[in-house]
């Protein structure tokens, strides 16, 4: 039997899953790190590519003695990360900054002046992420961290992702031009896509701010699909994580696309994965193009197929506020809710607390609750909450529908699926189809796989989720609750492009960027 260890870094912490390919997940760690917010700026989110490193070392070998395995059994590693988490380096791939987590979102005005470029110069990269640039992505990020530190400028060699920092860490890489660079990572958050000759043109980038100028040769270097080797573990590494050195390291990916691997996914399936926000990734052989989107790129998922991300940039965190504003925990609060039928709170939830990720992609929106009367209590928003994640996940799957990518299975993934049955349920209630949840914990099994590949345990992907993935626990819809999940979808989506679109024309686009506005002064 093959022995790998498979990591999954995410917002808080980083989990490390050791996988033997007879008998699956044998044990997992997790072992958390700061994330670092500003009260003043709730935009701001960074994290220490130190505090990620130190946190990895120390769930790597609990993992291990958890799992009852030596460290040398181990014979391969894979990892993913958040994204689009960026990080600047300088020329011995030392960081200069934190990295820009995902979900930092000060480089709106960048975003903006990205698309409009895009737009009025035809750029046909633009396109395959959805037509619209994110705050949450990597160029977006990498020129608002130039603007405001020109004092670091002249040690400026580089930028990554966190998922290929970490490899490229691991494997003792020194130099930024010898880092291989994660299709999955840069074609989503960087516009990188091969058949259009790889990143957008220099004069494009110069165009948009001359800070730009050369940064396209400084991201320059071997991108390639998660099957692939990025490296292999170096001997400091190997001796801080207590594993063998010289075991292969594939090119990594992010969370959430691997997290698809590990439910189970199959061609044509959705899989939404749920934790402090949701990433909707599927995949399939044909190229569709779906406006709103955070990108298609072929090999990003599944490298024989093309991926397709799309999400909400909050769900999770939601619970978790609310359950904080009631100074009690998002457990707690859940009680009772399997007696809640579909719309009997007479709320409506628009769960925009961190902007609209997918189909908008607007960032200067706000949550919205309609309909409070003094008789609702935190359950009930938090029901409400629940029901408005999942009607603006049918938001989403009515845009990809409309654009051919349809999803006739959906499956939820992540952490909060696995302990949350009453969303699963409502979920299908919205949705109008089966949800499948997987049965055991599948968060770092993606990674896992990806590390038996690299070993040689499996020659493909699917024989790899055939072996080590859990079955499937499935929620159908409730016929007794389609008229209601119905009569709310439409409020919804009236709400949602009233309010969200960020255009001239709708009734009330400029209410939640004008609170924003004067909020800040």
């Amino acid at each position: 039997m093959t022995i790998v260890a498979g990591v999954d870094f995410g917002t808080l912490s980083v989990r490390v899953s050791i996988v033997d390919s007879g008998r699956g997940l044998l044990a997992s760690a997790v072992t958390e790190y700061p994330l670092h917010r500003r009260r003043d700026d709730p935009d701001f989110a960074t994290q220490s590519h130190d505090d990620q490193m130190d946190a990895l070392a120390s769930a790597t070998r609990q993992a291990v003695a958890a799992a009852g395995v030596s460290g040398t059994d181990v014979v391969a590693i894979a990892l993913d990360t958040t994204g689009s988490s960026v990080i600047p380096v300088d020329r011995n791939l030392r960081p200069l900054n934190e990295y820009y987590l995902w979900c930092d979102h000060r480089a709106k005005q960048e975003a903006e002046e990205i698309t409009a470029a895009a737009r009025s110069q035809g750029l046909a990269a633009i396109d395959w992420c959805g037509g619209v640039y994110s705050a949450e992505w990597g160029f977006a990020k990498l020129l608002h961290w130039l603007r405001h530190n020109p004092d670091k400028w002249s040690a400026f060699a580089s930028a990554f992702e966190n998922c290929d920092m970490v490899a490229a860490t691991l494997a003792g890489i020194t130099d930024p031009r010898e880092a291989k660079r994660s299709v999955c990572a840069m074609g989503h958050k960087w516009m990188w896509n091969r058949a259009l000759g790889g990143l957008p043109p220099e004069a494009f980038l110069v165009g948009v701010d001359p800070l730009l100028a050369g940064v396209r040769a400084r991201l320059d270097g071997d991108y390639a699909t998660s099957d692939a080797i990025a490296g292999h573990l170096a001997p400091e590494w190997a001796a801080r994580l207590g594993l063998p050195a010289g075991i292969p390291i594939p090119v990594g990916a992010f969370d959430a696309h691997w997290d698809a691997i590990g439910a189970g996914a199959a061609e044509g399936d959705v899989v939404n994965v749920i934790g402090t926000s949701t990433c909707m990734i599927a995949y399939g052989a044909e190229e569709r193009l779906v406006p709103g989107v955070c990108g298609v790129v072929p090999g990003s998922v599944h490298p024989r197929f093309t991926g397709i991300e799309a999400g909400l940039s909050a769900v999770g965190d939601i619970f978790s506020a609310i359950a904080r504003r009631a100074g009690t925990t998002v457990a707690e609060l859940s009680r009772g809710l399997e007696a809640y039928r579909a719309g009997q709170t007479g709320l409506l939830r628009m769960t925009w607390d961190n902007g609209d990720r997918t189909v908008l992609v607007n960032a200067r929106v706000g949550g919205i609750t309609i309909g409070w009367n003094l008789q609702h209590t935190a359950r009930d928003e938090l029901f409400a909450a629940i029901e408005g994640t999942a009607l603006h996940t049918r938001v989403i799957l009515d845009r990809m529908e409309e654009y051919g990518a349809r999803a006739p299975r959906v499956i939820n993934g992540g952490g909060v699926p696995q302990n949350n049955p009453v969303l699963n349920q409502v979920y299908a209630n919205v949705l109008n189809r089966p949800v499948l949840v997987p049965a055991g914990k599948v968060t770092g099994l993606g990674s896992a796989i990806f590390a038996l590949l690299a070993a040689g345990a499996f020659p493909t992907i699917e024989a790899a989720q055939a072996a080590v993935c859990p079955p499937h626990t499935v929620y159908l819809p409730q016929p007794e609750a389609r008229q209601a999940c119905d009569a709310l979808y439409g409020l919804f989506r009236r709400v949602y492009f009233d309010f969200g679109k960020p255009a001239a024309g709708t009734l009330f686009s400029d209410v939640l960027p004008t609170l924003i506005q004067v909020a800040r002064g």
